[in-house]
């Protein structure tokens, strides 16, 4: 019968651990045991909910990837996370803000999403929407207004893959767990948000503010961009241009610099947390 694989038992703990707020207790906000799922009920048959005993002729879940269809065994590669809220870090964050967190982070292409076949979820409890890798679909039944499911290539789930950094890393930005990821975990990151065809448009982006008060000294390249974005609005803003060509001015500054390092250049100027929140903000304006 279909399985709960151990790699996603452990993010289901990994999740209850730290967002079930008050275990002793029933509470809305909490997230349950029960909201937690791995393994669809009896009556499920075909999707990531099941293993080998319970797909279907052409499943989805098996046919449309290779990953799939070589990774096929009795485990289950779907997790289902319910609703909660919790206040941390100064702010309040519940399943809308965890799932488009997540989806932005598939859409930046950070490693540890490389598993992640689709997100169905809701932004806002109105609507449904879908991420899809293989971009076959873009929604999903109203039973996601409520909660989002996480699909895993099967081939990961049967190299019993550890599935748990993509949640640690939320529940350390969100301020629930103490952020211990490494240099080279955070440059890998960073390189998949800034390794993007629109790395002008990304540039652009960076919220400067993050540096407190100018651009270090070794960055120089960079430095020209900020001043000279800076200088441009001034100036537009005297003669009453309501207008800059920012992506004309990036595309200038930027055209000599070579991305595959512009990651280390940018992280080692900045402290570990703000370049955290550097590359944490390209990735949510990837997926604007």
């Amino acid at each position: 019968m279909t399985r709960a694989p151990g790699n996603l038992l452990t993010v289901r703990r990994l999740l209850l651990d730290h967002l079930n707020v008050d275990p002793d207790t029933s509470r809305d906000q909490d997230l349950e045991p029960a909201e937690v799922g791995i393994v669809g009920d009896p009556a499920h048959r075909g999707g990531y909910h099941c293993g080998s005993d319970r797909v279907v002729t052409r499943d989805y879940s098996v046919v449309e990837s290779p990953r799939d269809s070589a990774g096929l065994t009795l485990d289950a590669a779907a997790l289902d996370v319910g609703f909660f809220e919790v206040r941390a870090g100064g702010g309040t964050h519940n399943l809308r803000s965890f799932s488009t967190w997540c989806v932005a982070q598939c859409v930046a292409g950070t490693p540890d999403t490389r598993d992640i076949r689709e997100i169905i979820y809701s932004p806002d409890g109105r609507v449904v929407r879908r991420w899809d890798r293989l971009r076959k679909r873009t929604s999903g039944d109203n039973s996601h207004l409520w909660h989002t499911h996480f699909s895993f290539f099967r081939d990961s789930i049967k190299a019993n893959r550890d599935q748990t950094p993509l949640f640690r890393r939320y529940l350390s930005t969100i301020g629930l767990l103490e952020d211990d990821m490494d240099r080279g975990e955070f440059l890998g990151h960073f390189k998949a948000a800034l390794a993007d065809p629109g790395i002008a448009r990304l540039l652009r982006a960076i919220p400067w503010q993050y540096v407190g008060g100018g651009i270090p000294k070794d960055m120089s390249t960079l430095g020209v961009l900020n001043e000279t974005l800076t200088l441009s609005r001034a100036t537009a803003a005297q003669i009453g241009v309501d207008h800059v060509d920012e992506a004309a001015i990036v595309a200038g500054v930027v055209a000599g610099l070579d991305p595959v390092n512009l990651a280390e250049r940018i992280a080692a100027a900045l402290p570990a947390d703000q370049a955290k929140q550097v590359a944490d903000e390209l990735a949510r304006r990837m997926a604007a």
